[in-house]
């Protein structure tokens, strides 16, 4: 995909405002006039903040990187990290998940005076936990302008309202590698999501444990997925926001919103009133989840997901054995368990080693990454937008377009594979031990 030829200097910095960000990208939504820009958001690099003394970006794929990637030729050729993310999404994980519901964007030129004047715009808007761990990186000389999906397509011309979801849908399936060792077995029966909610609850990072289970949400029962729905919106986290005509109405930006009180909520429903327009008096709210429900059931978007994130078919615990035999070291798992029933795990062929080490990485993405369902109400006449489907709510006799696109598809990090296992492991530990915990509180007392 050629450059798109449009450089943004630092005139143009006031047209852009915050719109969110996560560990590596700001997030910028776009209120200026020119319709080269309308409808999109722009992605920029960060610079996290103990990296600040390299001036020079380092390269995009580091060599053993390029060893697991060399049957994407033209991922072998990003100069920045940036650059092979925007490769990433379009060659690896478009053809997976479906171009249809993937846009990878465009390169856009950038002058250091624009990032600087990006950066010093948004500093109040970012979280402060956010401004202390990194900055906008304005060494860099491009950024990737993507669809708003926000907004339905065409809604800022034809000034149409639209109800946007985005969702983190986590990891939809419990692993059976038998790689995973018998103290571990509880990964086998409770979701990531629920037994790492266990350890971050025990860490202070949140306060109310969410009831959400992906295991519901990738059910394909449309009760379960309501329930699903139901659960994100009573204690959103990081995983459900929504914003109406682009503007965040309901979730928080970069930070965790733990739990839905009255107020949230009463907001939230005042909020409802200017996309549903009904005649009567009503409460909106189970219709707007019924509504993400139906999208999420009707769309079948998630089966596809679930292929790619079952790509992971040895767990971590199994691939970081991989993982050593890539990067030429000697297994530091196997060092620290003493476990024979790896060894012949050592005994693969390189290209299967890297191809396991690939498809983990691919399928860390497609765990990680948002949904973003776009609403609209159904126009008179024929639409002409793309969209992915429509939907008729019978509590309203009303009928919505809807269109389900993903984002959030950066390349995962090779070297943060013994992080994941670490962590995994700190997961299922803090539940082991808690569980006992539990188990013993509610033990009788023996005289």
């Amino acid at each position: 995909m050629k450059m798109v030829e449009l450089v943004l200097e630092a005139t143009d910095a006031t047209d852009w405002i915050y719109r969110g960000e996560g560990g590596l990208n700001i997030v910028l939504a776009y209120i200026g006039s020119s319709p080269n820009f309308i409808g999109k958001v722009l992605r920029v690099r960060k610079l996290r903040t103990n990296e600040v003394e390299y001036e020079k970006a380092p390269p995009a794929l580091s060599e053993h990187e390029r060893l697991i990637w060399k049957e994407v030729g033209e991922l072998l050729s990003a100069s920045t990290k940036d650059i092979a993310n925007h490769m990433y999404a379009r060659l690896v994980l478009s053809p997976l998940l479906g171009s249809q519901h993937v846009d990878a964007g465009v390169r856009v030129l950038v002058t250091k005076e624009f990032l600087e004047s990006l950066h010093n715009g948004v500093l109040l808007e970012r979280p402060f936990w956010r401004v202390e761990s990194g900055r906008i990186n304005t060494t860099l000389d491009s950024a990737i302008l993507m669809t708003d999906h926000s907004i339905f397509p065409n809604a800022v011309h034809e000034e149409q309202v639209c109800l946007s979801v985005e969702i983190k849908p986590k990891c939809g399936f419990l692993p059976t590698s038998r790689f995973i060792r018998d103290e571990n077995a509880v990964k086998k029966r409770i979701s990531r999501f629920r037994l790492h909610q266990n350890l971050k609850f025990h860490q202070g990072k949140i306060s109310h444990i969410s009831e959400y289970d992906p295991l519901d949400m990738f059910s394909g029962s449309k009760e379960r997925i309501l329930k699903s729905v139901k659960d994100l919106f009573l204690t959103p986290q990081n995983n459900f926001r929504v914003f109406l005509n682009g503007r965040l109405v309901f979730g928080t930006l970069g930070g965790e919103a733990d739990d839905t009180n009255t107020q949230i909520a009463e907001a939230f429903e005042d909020t409802l009133k200017e996309f549903f327009k009904a005649d009567v008096e009503r409460v909106h709210t189970p219709d707007f989840l019924q509504l993400v429900a139906g999208a999420v059931s009707e769309s079948g978007i998630l089966d596809r997901l679930l292929q790619v994130q079952k790509l992971d078919a040895f767990d971590i615990e199994g691939a970081i054995h991989a993982y050593y035999d890539v990067v030429s070291e000697p297994c530091a798992v196997c060092i620290q368990q003493q476990q024979p029933t790896a060894n012949d795990f050592h005994s693969f062929p390189l290209d299967q080693s890297l191809k396991i080490v690939r498809d983990f990485l691919i399928s860390l993405t497609a765990k990680d990454l948002s949904l973003m369902i776009s609403f609209r109400p159904t126009p008179k006449g024929n639409s002409h937008s793309p969209c992915t489907g429509a939907l008729y709510l019978d509590s309203l006799d009303q009928s919505f377009d809807y269109k389900a696109s993903f984002i959030d598809l950066d390349m995962k990090p090779l070297e943060k594979m013994p992080y994941q296992y670490k962590l995994d492991q700190e997961i299922v530990n803090c539940y082991t031990r808690t569980t006992k915990t539990q188990e013993h509180d509610l033990s009788p007392i023996e005289d």
